[in-house]
């Protein structure tokens, strides 16, 4: 199944090390002119004062499965760009099948999701076969991620597998200084080997400095103005975007929409509300969807207790696998994980019942617990990552937010997300975020601040999900109104984002008429999942 990432953790041992530390009414326009030209780049001399970069032509080649390939070039610093310190940035097309807009880039999400990879794969997963005839398809890793410069950390299926699954040694309840230094030692294990195995790379993987590449590649494939689907973490890069280049913006979609006006421990805090309130629709229509699949009955309050109970019990006295040659033990963390996974998407629901099911016999099995945390970290025991998202996400997030190192601060934050999601999370002492703590380099980013896309003349669609967990439908409701041209469209449904080909008519339509034919609804078209 083809998957898309929130814009942070929410449980595990990696995500602990990671942790604490308005609609616009009336028609619009079109987008202007969105026709691209071949005869060569857009070229924006003026950037940073570098034209080089821009004047690159691309050499695309046929790489498989009917797709074109190339590598672009970009500066690893974009305040100070040196040759002698270049990247690579891989790119895949998909070309227009029909009669050509333009192109249209892709982000998947994360951070640290491969937008090369999901394109050059999946493409008619993520596309309209009208957005393939209309477009060339564009999806790139951003720098960091995949096949551009990647960050790796640990790179021992075993290492990988202690730092997801371990349970730390020492209960943080009855030695929480013992607990506290366990983590600290085991982020900074985990950071000395992401400096090991990937060097300055590590320093330049913030959003902003992938926002210069995007405007980069628009440049270099010959359009005068970006268009652009964006999915979760995608969202950011498409809003810093019409923040930084509010000249170049053409026919935007924001999907599973990122709040740039939080910060780190907000972004969590709401998440663990939109997982809570996720777990709650899903045990509400579990005993009528599901029947006698159903682990539960059709008293909510009573279920989220056994839940609860459930992963307060495995901190205490974790299960040791029961797969044959497993030697790894389930604790609540991993259980959390587990259940975030089955949240993402509804089609997972009949996972999680089969997952409680087995947890709750008299002889319980782990199986089903372990494959979806497995999905979750994009993980197979023996044979590590599937793709470097985990240590890519970290990088990224590490730079795009800053700690908090205040213990009073965390100790008053981890009782408020703790109050926020009451079924899954368990009390942790105060301590600050043992990766992005120790990281070598420091965040520079801005201040969390809304984005009104001063500058923007055309209309920018922000479609939410009403039951998303992972990027919550307020967030879409306030990015709409923060924008001077934002326009809500609401997915009334489950699971994390709403378009792709298989999408409801609705959202489908909606979005393909905007993107096709630049006409973006007048009102909220409030879509069901038909």
């Amino acid at each position: 199944m083809v998957r898309r990432r929130a814009v942070a953790l929410v449980a595990g041992l990696a995500a602990s090390l990671f942790l604490l530390a308005g609609c616009v009414n009336g028609p619009f326009p079109g987008s202007g002119d969105p026709s691209a030209s071949d005869s060569g780049p857009a070229l924006d001399p003026n950037l940073h004062g570098e034209a080089r970069y821009y004047q690159q032509r691309v050499d695309w080649s046929s790489c498989g499965n009917g797709m074109l390939c190339a590598e672009v070039t970009v500066p690893l610093d974009w305040s100070h760009p040196d040759a002698g310190n270049d990247i690579q940035l891989a790119v895949t097309k998909h070309e227009a099948t029909g009669n050509k807009i333009g192109s249209l880039f892709m982000n998947p999400g994360g951070p640290g999701a491969s937008g090369y990879t999901y394109v050059h794969d999946y493409w008619d997963y993520f596309f309209s076969s009208e957005l393939a005839a209309s477009y060339d398809l564009i999806g790139w890793d951003p720098r960091g991620v995949g096949r551009s410069a990647p960050v790796n950390c640990y790179t021992d299926p075993d290492d990988i597998e202690d730092y997801l699954y371990d349970v730390v040694p020492n209960n943080p309840r009855t030695d929480s200084s013992g607990w506290i230094a366990a983590m600290k030692s085991a982020g900074k294990d985990y950071v000395d080997a992401c400096v090991q195995n990937s060097g300055n790379i590590l320093g330049y993987v913030d959003t902003e400095s992938t926002v210069h590449d995007l405007d980069l590649l628009r440049a270099v494939v010959g359009d005068s103005k970006l268009h652009y689907l964006g999915f979760s973490y995608g969202t950011k890069i498409g809003e810093e975007y019409i923040e930084d280049y509010p000249q170049n913006v053409g026919r935007i979609v924001l999907d599973g929409v990122t709040d740039p006006t939080l910060d780190l421990y907000h972004v969590v805090l709401e998440q663990q509300a939109g997982f809570e309130r996720a777990l709650t629709n899903y045990l509400t229509l579990c005993p009528t969807t599901y029947r006698a699949k159903c682990p539960f009955t059709s008293d909510v309050s009573a279920a989220k207790t056994k839940i609860h109970d459930l992963i307060v019990r495995l901190n205490v006295t974790p299960l040791h696998a029961t797969a044959a040659g497993d030697e790894r033990e389930l604790d609540g963390s991993t259980l959390t994980t587990a259940i975030s996974e089955a949240l993402y998407d509804q089609s997972l629901w009949q996972d999680m019942n089969t997952m409680f099911t087995e947890l709750f016999g008299s002889t319980p099995v782990t199986d089903t617990a372990f494959s979806l945390a497995d999905e979750y970290y994009d993980f197979t025991p023996g044979q590590g990552y599937g793709s470097n998202l985990m240590d890519a996400f970290t990088a990224i997030n590490c730079l795009d937010y800053a700690t908090e190192t205040d213990l009073s601060t965390i100790a008053d934050e981890n009782d408020q997300i703790n109050a926020a999601a009451p079924t899954t999370a368990d009390w942790t002492p105060a301590m600050v975020d043992p990766v992005c703590g120790q990281w070598p380099f420091q965040s520079d980013a801005e201040p969390p601040h809304a984005i009104t896309g001063a500058g923007v003349t055309v209309p920018i669609l922000v479609v939410s999900t009403t039951g998303d967990p992972a990027t919550p439908y307020e967030w879409g409701v306030r990015v709409a109104q923060d924008l001077q041209t934002g326009v809500l469209v609401t997915h009334q449904g489950e699971g994390h984002t709403a378009y792709s080909a298989s999408a409801g008519d609705c959202i489908r339509n909606t979005v393909d008429d905007y993107l096709i034919h630049g006409v973006a609804p007048s009102s909220d078209p409030m879509c069901g999942d038909d």
